[in-house]
């Protein structure tokens, strides 16, 4: 371990990015950090009156070696920092402890594993003392009494339930990112948080439960590891999803919310955010955790060129898995719910049973030992899908059609402000909106793939779609020109749906349409059986069922 040192002036001015202890969740994190840095397997905190009264963090880390604790409380004083430029541990200012003596009454008891006896030092503002007790390996640092000596200060403090609660969602963040560490949060003496060592997977359903975890997907790369829910597993608020860079818990930008977002495209519906654990893995000269008092915020290198690979791997964890939403059982009134299993492998292989309500195409998976599930495909929303790959294949050649007579359009002050924001994109794709002053432009050529379509109003809706005020005119002009032709309700025949049902294996992303609605569901089996009250899905392939008939009848 690195000696503890005084930095010098000079570091320690860069280094100077606030008041680091506010209120006792700012002492919670800081000595969080420093028990993950220590290597600490083990973290338990301890909360009384919300943290004023005693705020308490025990690890079983590395230890403070005695001849170094004098030097833990004093301001700058660090063993981590060797280069601002390149930050490689959570801590690194060297101020925390200082800032908790100022705060209230701190001790700190710690003791490398291979050191005979422990130190304790007690500090508060600039009365320091050092002496000799004996406890386990590691390091419990407690303040208490928190701004008690500050009136103004303390009348100012969240009341101890809201600060409770915040101190809770903080742990439950770290336990997050750092699923395989044992972690306890007790406040006013009961247990709040308890997380035994996991994957991702299991610290989701430590925080969240086990119905949010059973509905997350991996995701590993090397860019970024964690999970990602599935599509049906949304939320109108980002609040739930979290980003760390390098270990660190951060309040991720929103370029990066979006790019996680925009990785979903059409599998999730406007407006709603995905629960999602990442881990970014940056080099850390491209990481600036400097530029907030509560290292909750980071500077990062090159944050559109990021952003742009964060979606790409979330595009490509998302098509890895089958994404088939799940048909609820059917059940007796009283009968509880099992989940049915999930669907391993990519989009099966499916034959066409039967149309129900001219919409949707019953079809099953080849028949298996382990029994085989009975999907139902809504034949519109897969004909949406499959349209809007092939529209988007075509987009993406460029050819433009030019249209015998510019046609003029009126398009309101909003409408001229994008036009003019989205003329290099619109262009690229073939179309040419040429401003015409006063309110009006003309329309000059369209995509090629668009010139056939039998849509109404097709260059009234090309206009009002890509000059709108949605983030994405392009994927909401592919989903509304796909929308238009695709079968509808009454159309449907078995011939027609086994042609989607083709069309639609061959997609990119077969599982949603373009406006983020599934395309397939999907009936277990097993489920299915118990629905009828059997054990198994193949009891009546061994006669159980029928032997039963026998029995009851007499048919010997």
């Amino acid at each position: 371990m690195t000696p503890i040192r005084i930095l010098p002036p000079d570091i320690a001015r860069q280094i100077a990015a606030g008041e680091v202890v506010s209120r006792p969740l700012d002492a919670v994190r800081e000595l969080l950090d420093n028990a993950l840095d220590a290597g600490a397997s083990r973290i338990e905190v301890e909360l009384l009156g919300g943290g004023l009264s005693r705020v308490m963090v025990r690890d079983n880390g590395a230890g403070i070696p005695a001849g170094q604790v004098e030097l833990a409380p004093l301001r700058h004083a660090t063993s981590k920092l060797e280069s601002v430029e390149r930050v490689t541990t959570l801590g690194f200012r060297g101020e925390a402890l200082w800032a908790l003596a100022q705060a209230g009454r701190l001790t700190l008891t710690t003791r490398p594993a291979a050191q005979l006896g422990a130190t304790q030092l007690t500090a508060h503002q600039n009365e320091v003392s050092v002496g000799r007790v004996s406890a386990a390996a590691g390091t419990t640092v407690s303040v208490t009494g928190m701004f008690a000596h500050l009136p103004a200060r303390l009348r100012t403090q969240a009341t101890p339930a809201a600060e409770a609660r915040e101190v809770t969602a903080l742990l439950s963040r770290y336990v997050l990112h750092w699923p395989g560490l044992h972690w306890r949060l007790t406040v006013e003496n009961d247990a709040r948080l308890q997380h035994a060592p996991a994957d991702t997977r299991g610290a989701v359903a430590s925080v969240y439960g086990p119905l949010s975890a059973n509905r997350v997907l991996k995701l590993d790369s090397e860019l970024v590891s964690g999970v990602l829910s599935r599509p049906e597993l949304t939320r109108p608020r980002r609040d739930r999803m979290h980003f760390s860079v390098n270990g660190r818990p951060v309040l991720a930008p929103p370029e990066l919310e979006k790019a996680v977002i925009d990785g979903y495209a059409e599998l999730l519906p406007a407006g709603q955010a995905p629960l999602c654990v990442l881990d970014l893995r940056l080099p850390p000269e491209d990481v600036n955790p400097n530029v907030h008092p509560a290292k909750a915020v980071v500077a990062m290198a090159d944050l559109g060129g990021l952003a742009e690979r964060l979606k790409v791997a979330v595009a490509q964890a998302l098509a890895s898995h089958p994404l088939a939403g799940q048909v609820p059982a059917l059940r007796a009134p009283a009968e509880p719910g099992q989940t049915p299993a999930g669907v391993s492998g990519s989009f099966p292989d499916l034959r066409a049973l039967g149309v129900h309500a001219e919409l949707y195409l019953l079809a099953e998976e080849p028949a298996a030992l382990t029994g085989s599930d009975l999907w139902i495909v809504d034949v519109h929303a897969a004909h949406e899908r499959v349209l809007y790959e092939r529209l988007s294949t075509l987009l993406e050649q460029a050819q433009s059609l030019e249209l015998p007579s510019p046609e003029l359009l009126h398009l309101t002050p909003g409408q001229l402000a994008r036009l003019d924001e989205r003329q290099g994109e619109l262009r690229g794709w073939g179309l040419d909106i040429e401003a015409f002053g006063a309110g009006l432009a003309r329309l000059r050529s369209l995509p090629a793939a668009f010139a056939a379509l039998k849509v109404p109003r097709l260059h009234e809706l090309i206009v009002e779609t890509v000059l709108g005020e949605l983030p994405d005119p392009r994927r909401e002009l592919l989903g509304r020109l796909a929308c238009s032709p695709a079968l509808k309700a009454g159309h449907v025949t078995l011939e027609r749906g086994e042609r989607v049902l083709r069309e639609l294996t061959a997609c990119a992303q077969p599982w949603a349409c373009p406006h983020g609605r599934p395309t397939v569901l999907r009936l277990s089996e097993r489920d299915l059986a118990h629905s009828f009250g059997r054990r198994g899905p193949r009891e009546v392939a061994r006669g159980r069922d029928l032997n039963e008939v026998k029995v009851e009848t007499g048919e010997f």
